[in-house]
């Protein structure tokens, strides 16, 4: 399993379009083929700061999304709504912890 981080900055004015675009695909994308997850994520400090946080069955599954149909409507949209380039990485979980405690 991998997780790709994408760190959106968006123009203050596109904010609301931004998350209006993320709410009607985020169904459509949850469907592609080995996607596990997917979440819109806001920096608490930097209210037009955004981060998609999506979990993949493995890097293929990754890069089909990105070559598909589906990602090109999406992405040439978001990128109109940028103030600064997108940086993304793709990651894979090496330790995690618990906390048995909390409910």
């Amino acid at each position: 399993m991998i997780t790709r981080i994408v760190k959106l900055s968006i123009k203050a004015e596109n904010k609301q379009e931004f998350i209006a675009l993320f709410l009607n695909y985020k169904n459509k994308i949850i469907l592609s083929e080995g996607c596990l997850s997917v979440e819109l994520l806001q920096d608490k400090q930097d209210e037009n700061t955004f981060f998609t946080y999506s979990k993949w069955e493995n890097n293929e599954a990754l890069e089909n999304y990105r070559s598909s149909e589906l990602f090109a409507i999406i992405w040439p949209k978001v990128k109109l709504l940028f103030n600064l380039k997108a940086q993304a990485w793709t990651v894979s979980k090496l330790e995690s912890a618990k906390n048995i405690q909390s409910p």
